[in-house]
């Protein structure tokens, strides 16, 4: 998989229970909350745009149809 621009910064909000407990399962894993949350991402991106992600597309390239609520709550 081509290496991504890594240059956005996302910030959440979570539970410190749940933080801890990720980082766990990501260490786990020999992976980085980073790496993780990136791949979630992708996943969420594919999902929804019915087709798989390229590194370097746009955002209006893989918009899914204005359908429902845009906020997406966490559980």
């Amino acid at each position: 998989m081509p290496t991504e621009n890594r240059t956005a910064r996302l910030t959440i909000l979570i539970d410190p229970r749940k933080k801890a407990v990720f980082e766990r399962l990501c260490a786990g894993e020999d992976a980085t909350p980073s790496q993780v949350v990136r791949r979630l991402i992708r996943d969420y991106i594919e999902q929804r745009s019915g087709r798989p992600w390229h590194a370097g597309e746009g955002a209006a390239e893989t918009a899914a149809p204005a359908s429902g609520s845009s906020r997406v709550r966490a559980r």
